[in-house]
């Protein structure tokens, strides 16, 4: 249940921060004109925050009476939205609007959703978070963390337990599973991270790309992949579930923390109600909800963050390895998990 009082605070709140906004719009210029960093040509980045700036063109802002909310692909889509449910219900209350789930079966269809209009709400997982905002102009705003700001993940090198893999240079050889090219644990880091500790990816070893997290740990649970490089998040959620037994892995190597899935808007979003949008994932209540019983653990709240500070290792480690944010890079998020 939502504290009523937040909810009463809402309208006024948003008023005096949307107000601010408008005043802040830059004059209409032309795209060719404007300054866009990593940014698709379609948007513009005035105030070098390094996502897309609310467009100055009142007509060009979106006030959809229903607004459509996915979370980043995952091996069974209906069961988290049973989980988003009553956040859901919450911000359908702040903003006024219909809210809908929408089930991506790629982190690409997330992407393609949002650039064409047909997602507004969004939780993106880490590595293409960097492709929703440049190629998308979707705005992070907020991500799973705890009441004293703590947050994140780590990637997590495992191998089945009766592996005679012990440390990352025994992957040479190997048939090793990432998961999809944009992932940041299962994929950007791993290219970065090995490579700088001497084992090469596609070259010391075979990459095949399972498509999901899930399906990375459950193949080296099953002795289908030698090894895998996977969120620490998704591995601790399929244990705690059942899904997985830790007790059958060994993990080998496992880096810092990064962020974890982002949580955020389209950028066209009418500037009110991107404030609304904003105000429900930082006043929801968590306790008692079936987000506190699936990320209860590690998180329990949302808290606030930015794409220019919270992302910047992220960034990094995809210029790095080259990434380029284009329509060919997009298309390589859409790859699924290998037939036998």
């Amino acid at each position: 249940m939502q504290s009523t009082s937040r909810r009463h605070h809402t309208t006024a709140w948003a008023a005096a921060i949307v107000a601010g906004a408008l005043v802040a719009l830059p004059a209409v210029a032309k795209a060719a004109d404007c300054p866009r960093g990593d940014l698709d040509s379609r948007y513009c980045d005035w105030n070098d925050d390094l996502v897309a700036d609310t467009p100055a063109d009142a007509s060009q802002w979106l006030d959809p009476d229903t607004l459509i909310f996915s979370y980043t692909p995952v091996e069974d889509p209906s069961v988290y939205e049973n989980v988003f449910t009553e956040f859901m219900d919450y911000l359908a209350k702040v903003t006024g609007k219909k809210v809908r789930w929408y089930g991506a079966d790629s982190y690409a269809a997330q992407v393609e959703a949002m650039r064409s209009g047909r997602l507004h709400v969004a939780g993106i997982s880490t590595g293409p978070t960097v492709f929703g905002v440049n190629l998308a102009g979707y705005v992070p705003i907020a991500i799973m963390g705890k009441d004293d700001g703590k947050f994140g993940y780590r990637l997590q090198l495992i191998t089945h337990k009766d592996s005679d893999i012990r440390e990352v240079a025994d992957m040479k050889g190997r048939k090793i599973a990432h998961v999809t090219p944009s992932s940041n644990s299962g994929n950007q880091a791993p290219r970065a991270l090995f490579t700088a500790m001497g084992v090469k990816p596609d070259v010391d070893y075979e990459v095949t790309y399972s498509g999901k997290h899930d399906n990375s740990i459950m193949g080296v649970a099953n002795k289908d992949y030698d090894a895998a490089p996977v969120a620490s998040s998704v591995l601790d959620r399929m244990h705690d579930k059942g899904v997985v037994n830790k007790d059958d892995l060994r993990i080998i190597w496992q880096s810092k923390l990064f962020p974890t899935t982002s949580y955020g808007y389209a950028h066209n979003l009418h500037p009110a109600l991107q404030v609304q949008v904003e105000y429900a994932f930082l006043t929801f209540d968590w306790k008692g909800t079936a987000l506190e019983k699936e990320f209860g653990k590690s998180s329990d709240r949302f808290i606030p963050i930015t794409f220019k500070d919270h992302w910047s290792d992220i960034r990094t480690i995809q210029k790095t390895n080259g990434v380029t944010y284009s329509e060919e890079s997009l298309q390589g998020l859409k790859v699924k998990k290998k037939k036998k």
